[in-house]
């Protein structure tokens, strides 16, 4: 049985909870419209502000009365009159043919124009192909209809109702579901003692900023030309360095289409602006294949100097070789990478429903050497429960609203250095011996809210106790500093299983490739780490029997 609400107006009362959150906030932030709407909506019926949050709730912005039913609210005629006074919604409308056709099914619109003979046979859309030419005018839904018994209304203030989105999320990704997902308790979130001061945006300028960035993304994302959109790009931030890392990214995707569409010109002109991890690589890599073999050169050694990461590391590591060959540079001693135990496997091709990663798991599995499929979960998640308390800390930017999943600035590069006592009290733990105590408690008291980094459903009690029995709280240690020293990497590239020998209090990391199949970066980095640190890992090679 799906959970219900008992407040049939839980909505509005979240509603209303978000308009008082943003007045008291972000009051001085706010234009003319804005404050406006805030001051005014309380004053309406209960019905008509009720009316009103359950359209901006769903999508589009065009709905029929009659499909407006809702046992609280009654009539919905009745209730969008104060809505159409206040000019948030418009009574009849002016539609366009295709917008018609979006709001009525195909009986109505046969009766509305008349159709017969194989056009009222016709699909939908081939029907609108030919009316379309003898109607291009729009026109108010009830001259569409005169004969029609029901009502169409637009809503016109969605566009402001989704700026006081953005003011409270702080992003467009979140929306009026969280409110209802949190209060039937799918989404628990951790609370977070965060000041009335706290707040996304500190400046109009930011919100204006977002906005513009967000309609560039927008048009980007729709297929427009990269440097058509560039042009309305707007100017770094000065001060926001989250708006910055927002502009940086967008640059960053602009210029790998651009690579895509071989415009050298366009990709160098937008990654030499772009600040975004991976643009300087991006930048060596235009440049060869643009032929410039002397800047990329230059650029090339200059990041050797000093590697932005791990990731970039790698890939200067395969780019230098070939630029020396076209320069005629000697290229170097051959990196010498950690030696990598192996396992080759030739079994029977299973019956159906079968997976890669299972298969193996089932074949290695023993009574006293459990396998588990994990991946990037166990780790992960012992990181974050350890870590709990310094992920969830409220330092300055991190928290700004109720339903954070995580801090806000979990991908930036300081996001460490600015929490660096509090981790360091966490992996403290692992030295004095508390960290299962710690891992265990934590578990208990926060099971099931939000977190980035601990996956619930894939820790059961087994395999938390084999994994702290297990693995040695030094190598627990060096996988968690190098989750920390780069967040949005380093989360990702685990060995899909891990088998355990519980009498021995071992464990043995198994990465698992299917025919074809070849390991990726982020797993050679991660193999390469645990290879380093004499940490126990293996990939697996599965082949079918012939």
């Amino acid at each position: 049985m799906k959970p219900v609400l008992e407040n049939p107006f839980y909505y509005l009362d979240n509603f209303h909870q978000v308009l008082a959150w943003i007045g008291e906030r972000y009051g001085d932030l706010l234009d003319a419209d804005e404050r406006a709407f805030i001051d005014v909506f309380p004053t309406l019926p209960q019905n008509a502000r009720a009316l009103f949050v359950r359209m901006v709730m769903r999508k589009g912005l065009l709905f029929r009365a009659s499909k407006l039913s809702y046992d609280e609210i009654g009539c919905s005629r009745a209730a969008a009159g104060a809505l159409a006074q206040q000019g948030w919604i418009a009574a009849d409308p002016e539609l366009t043919l295709d917008e018609l056709f979006e709001l009525l099914q195909k009986p109505e619109l046969c009766q509305v124009f008349g159709l017969g003979g194989a056009l009222r046979a016709a699909r939908k859309a081939d029907q609108l192909a030919a009316l379309r030419e003898n109607h291009q005018e729009a026109r108010p839904f009830s001259a569409w209809w005169p004969d029609g018994d029901d009502a169409v209304y637009r809503v016109l203030a969605k566009p402001l109702c989704d700026r006081l989105r953005l003011i409270f999320f702080g992003n467009y990704h979140q929306d009026w579901t969280e409110f209802v997902l949190s209060d039937l308790g799918v989404y628990r979130f951790e609370k977070v003692d965060f000041g009335p001061a706290a707040r996304a945006f500190r400046s109009r300028r930011d919100i204006d900023e977002y906005l513009r960035l967000h309609a560039c993304r927008e048009r980007f994302g729709a297929g427009e030309a990269p440097l058509a959109v560039l042009a309305d790009v707007p100017p770094a931030s000065g001060d926001n360095e989250w708006l910055r890392g927002r502009r940086h990214k967008l640059l960053f995707q602009m210029g790998q289409q651009l690579e895509k569409l071989r415009d050298w010109p366009g990709a160098l002109a937008v990654y030499a602006d772009c600040a975004w991890p991976g643009a300087r690589a991006r930048t060596i890599r235009v440049l060869e294949k643009d032929e410039q073999y002397g800047p990329a050169w230059e650029l090339l050694a200059r990041a050797q100097a000093a590697p932005e990461s791990e990731a970039e590391r790698q890939q200067l590591l395969r780019i230098g070789p070939r630029l020396a060959r076209r320069l005629g540079h000697p290229g170097g001693a051959p990196r010498k990478r950690p030696a990598i135990d192996r396992l080759d496997l030739e079994l029977p091709l299973p019956a159906p429903g079968w997976w890669v990663e299972g298969v193996v798991r089932d074949h290695l599995a023993q009574d006293g050497a459990p396998v588990f499929y994990v991946e990037n979960t166990l780790i992960n998640s012992l990181f974050g429960l350890l870590c709990w308390d310094a992920i969830f800390a409220a330092v300055p930017g991190a928290f700004f609203h109720p339903f954070h999943h995580g801090p806000a600035d979990l991908h930036s590069a300081d996001f460490g250095q600015r929490r660096a006592e509090r981790f360091a009290a966490c992996f403290a733990r692992l030295d004095d011996g508390s960290w299962r105590d710690a891992i265990r408690a934590t578990r208990a008291a926060k099971h099931g809210i939000s977190s980035p980094f601990v996956y619930w459903d894939g820790l059961d009690d087994t395999l938390l106790a084999l994994a702290l029995d297990c693995i040695p709280p030094e190598h627990l240690k060096v996988s968690f500093q190098r989750i920390l020293a780069d967040v949005k990497e380093n989360r990702t590239g685990f060995p899909d299983l891990i088998r355990f020998w519980p009498q021995e209090r071992r464990y043995q990391m198994i990465e698992v490739k299917g025919p074809g199949d070849r390991l990726q970066d982020n797993q050679l980095r991660w193999i390469d780490y645990c290879a380093q640190h004499r940490m126990p890992v293996t990939v697996c090679y599965l082949q079918w029997q012939a």
